[in-house]
């Protein structure tokens, strides 16, 4: 049978076009094994795609067929994950970091036709798919072929997957993430109608290659014509290679998680001067502790900084610009609202929909951008995907999130903690979230912890906060006290235990 033909709605279309228009255009800029940055254009990294999509058309997969591609972020791993795209192929991305174990239990979840490694990494005995290949910018080497297959397909569907993201499951076992073509496109052209990104960017990407972040700037950048700029881990290790790489790179954005900016803002702070062409820092994944978040504003002059908030189950739900400066008195960051084409609702426990400001609910995601389900977790998958709790009739799914927000006077909402995470004491309901964000707004405390545990046949909050630097047996225990001070008495631990940074 012929190649499988993509459809309009197809992660490799979308990401590709601006090759058509403007060929000789950066698409990645990187650093080789010396440091020094390399180009690869619009047209080259298009041509790479088609040299690996022939060789994997060559194999004989059939749409559906998984190909595990292990590498970090570079003009390579793109071409493969767009070449696997072309022909319907679904990418299941992991990092060279990854544990043989973990990665053994990846592949024996979803049994890969191809497990595809960046060229040069050290083998994996432990780690056993069916075909093996390696993949570099000469091309794509298949070392053992997967087992002939029978194509029964001709056609990449939107409603295809396009790729799996393996995140931590309740189970201790990776739970599979399954996102459709569709869905990724549907989400990232509503990234270019929020005009996240444009065609002058320059998109520094620092996250692992396994995590949806990183998935997440490979699509912002490219889909919108821009360049992607990855970040070796080497760099992100020292606060002075990493400003140095950002600044000899001339990138515009960084993508990242707020403890990214942490040893920099720590320990030089002024090599943040450098970053002359920066206009925007998007962060996510984490919460961003208010007083770093203050000195990143102070330390970047006029650069947007964007509060993205979401789950991978949807790639993100909302990205909020933070006020510059951030007024004083805020506690918590707003998430505002929903990107382009989505929304979000909050429902109370009683299921019905807040509307009233200052109340807090969970939050409902609706959106045409959602996961297709958990790979072979029909339990777990029909957890999240309920019926519209707005109007149940019609069949139509939307994401329980699991997150915990308050609604404001505009109808902007603002990030609770996990529902999850809430707790009852003498019949009050304790958000932990709540309690950790308050601590970290303590003066020299840079994150916190709260757990319930039992104590005398009750159960008593207790929480640990994270010193900035060396202490002194007496400053800890005025922090300590300062900490339980800073809490609503309804919802003071008991408590609080002091601990010294490491960094």
């Amino acid at each position: 049978m012929e190649r499988p033909r993509p459809s309009a709605d197809n992660l490799y279309g979308l990401l590709m076009g601006p090759a058509s228009v403007t060929p000789d255009k950066p698409a990645v800029v990187e650093a080789d094994g010396a440091g020094t940055l390399r180009e690869t254009s619009y047209g080259a990294l298009d041509a790479l795609t088609r040299r690996y999509a022939a060789v994997l058309d060559g194999l004989g997969l059939d749409v559906g067929d998984r190909v595990v591609v292990e590498a970090d972020t570079s003009a390579a791993s793109v071409a493969m994950l767009l070449a696997c795209s072309m022909l319907g192929l679904p990418f299941v991305t992991v990092g060279p970091q990854t544990p043989d174990t973990r990665l053994a239990s990846i592949v024996d979840a979803v049994e890969p036709a191809l497990h595809a490694r960046a060229e040069h990494l050290a083998p994996r005995e432990r780690v056993r798919a069916q075909g093996r290949a390696h993949f570099g910018p000469d091309g794509l080497v298949v070392e053992r072929p997967p087992a002939r297959r029978v194509r029964r397909r001709r056609e990449v569907l939107a409603t295809d997957t396009a790729y799996i993201v393996f995140t931590s499951g309740s189970t201790g076992r990776p739970k599979g993430v399954v996102m459709s073509h569709r869905s990724i496109v549907t989400f990232l052209r509503a990234m270019l109608q929020d005009r996240l990104a444009g065609p002058g960017d320059r998109v520094a990407s620092t996250s692992p290659l396994q995590f949806d972040f990183a998935l997440f700037g490979i699509g912002v950048a490219l889909s919108s014509g821009g360049t992607l700029v990855p970040v070796r881990r080497e760099d992100l290790g020292s606060p002075r290679r990493m400003i140095g790489f950002l600044r000899d790179a001339a990138v515009t954005q960084v993508h990242g998680v707020p403890s990214l900016w942490r040893p920099v803002l720590r320990h030089d702070p002024d090599l943040l001067k450098e970053l002359h062409r920066v206009a925007s820092v998007v962060f996510a994944g984490e919460e961003f502790p208010l007083p770093e978040l203050r000195r990143l504003q102070e330390m970047l002059p006029g650069v947007r900084l964007v509060n993205g908030y979401g789950a991978t189950e949807s790639m993100a739900a909302s990205f909020t610009v933070v006020p510059d400066p951030l007024p004083a008195g805020t506690e918590r960051l707003s998430i505002g609202h929903a990107h382009a084409g989505a929304e979000m609702t909050l429902v109370d426990e009683a299921g019905e929909v807040v509307t009233e400001p200052g109340r807090t609910g969970e939050i409902y995601l609706r959106t045409p951008a959602l996961f297709t389900g958990y790979w072979n977790d029909p339990e777990a998958t029909a957890a999240v995907l309920v019926d519209d709790p707005v109007e149940p009739r019609h069949g139509q799914k939307v994401l329980r999130t699991g997150d915990l927000a308050r609604l404001g006077a505009d109808g902007e909402l603002s990030f609770v903690g996990r529902s999850d995470f809430q707790v009852q004491i003498h019949g009050n309901r304790v958000e932990l979230g709540e309690i950790e964000g308050t601590l970290t707004r303590i003066a020299g405390v840079s994150s916190a912890a709260a757990v319930l545990v039992p104590r005398a046949g009750d159960h008593v909050l207790a929480a640990a906060v994270v010193l900035d630097g060396p202490e002194g047996g007496s400053t800890s225990r005025r922090r300590s006290r300062s900490a339980r001070g800073s809490c609503p008495p309804t919802w003071c631990p008991a408590r609080c235990t002091p601990c010294r940074s490491f960094r």
